[in-house]
């Protein structure tokens, strides 16, 4: 088969498409023949060297994928061959064939091409475990998700929204601001031209909101501590500015019984994936089938192209997901 790979690690520059033979079919996983891949900021820290795989994980870049399923272990009895499925991998996802444990496999929502299949799994289980498994995001909150152009940020939006709470964003510039708004946001800023804090803070007659989803890090950490209510929740599932925090002052956790926590989706078991995969098989794929939910995809790249793909990502200039086209459908 064909993939992805990306040597030692570097510059999206360091990207190849060699040919190696196809992945070993362990017991209780499928072989997907890959149609599309979605590109994730997590590929290009481990492309880097920043975000190694788990034990046992394919060393290949690529998370999530739809195709169709080519063979399944003996164990499996909930796909055939034949079945077509999006997923989130443990890796391997840039490549013609990836293999996938069965219970991270998800059809294809009814309505949805193979190709906007491919834009969700990463996304919606990093969403859905953050926001509403550990944060139980209530109808009626208040709601922030900062970078919310991306990914992430969409899904993050439309859930929320359709959940019942008051949404806030944060954007880069105006396009991505008018995108936010057509999803559903509610209160949506520029971090260029206005402070995002002292907006939030205003906006909510300095009550502040209940549940914020973070994944710029750095000096954003006490913006975020000091826009949360009583008895906020603040959740980290990245650090584009970093890790450390500068002036941390624990007091306002303290005085306002706040929950912070983070967490990665990669790092977790087979059977916590399962579990998220089959509450979004009943709360979330319905939505789609019902026009309620859209996919946003900014940029389709064929698989050789994939260092501009990487790029793209790289400049935040993007709306939505990349997407790379392995096969054609």
């Amino acid at each position: 088969m064909l993939y992805v790979d990306h040597g030692a690690g570097g510059p999206a520059s360091v990207m190849r498409v060699v040919e190696g033979p196809l992945p070993a079919l362990k017991p209780g996983h499928v072989l997907i023949e890959v149609h599309y891949a979605g590109v994730n900021r997590p590929e290009l820290y481990q492309r880097a060297g920043l975000y190694p795989p788990p034990p046992g994980a394919s060393p290949v870049l690529g998370l999530e994928v739809s195709g169709r399923i080519v063979a399944c272990a003996d164990d499996v009895t909930q796909w055939q061959v034949g079945d077509f499925v999006c997923a989130l991998t443990p890796g391997g996802g840039y490549a013609e064939y990836c293999a996938v444990p069965a219970g991270h496999c998800l059809p294809i929502p009814r309505g949805l091409s193979l190709l906007e299949a491919a834009s969700l799994p990463e996304t919606y289980f990093t969403v859905w475990a953050n926001v509403f498994d550990c944060a139980r995001l209530q109808p009626g909150e208040h709601f922030l998700v900062h970078g919310g152009s991306s990914g992430i940020g969409v899904a993050a939006i439309q859930l929320a929204k359709l959940h019942g709470a008051t949404v806030y964003t944060t954007v880069g510039n105006a396009r991505k601001a008018a995108a936010c708004r057509e999803l559903g946001a509610d209160f949506v800023y520029d971090y260029r031209a206005e402070d995002w804090y002292k907006a939030v803070r205003q906006a909510t007659d300095k009550r502040g909101v209940d549940v914020i989803l973070d994944m710029v890090g750095g000096d954003y950490f006490m913006k975020n501590v000091r826009s949360l209510a009583v008895d906020g929740r603040l959740l980290l599932i990245a650090f584009i500015q970093g890790s450390k925090i500068p002036d941390f002052d624990a007091m306002y956790v303290m005085i306002r019984r706040l929950t912070i926590t983070g967490s990665t989706m990669r790092g977790r078991n087979v059977e916590q994936k399962a579990a998220i995969a089959e509450a979004l098989r009943r709360n979330v794929w319905p939505l789609f089938e019902a026009g309620k939910l859209r996919t946003l995809i900014h940029e389709v790249f064929p698989l050789r192209e994939v260092v501009a793909a990487h790029e793209l990502m790289e400049s935040s200039a993007h709306i939505g997901k990349i997407v790379l086209e392995v096969r054609r459908s």
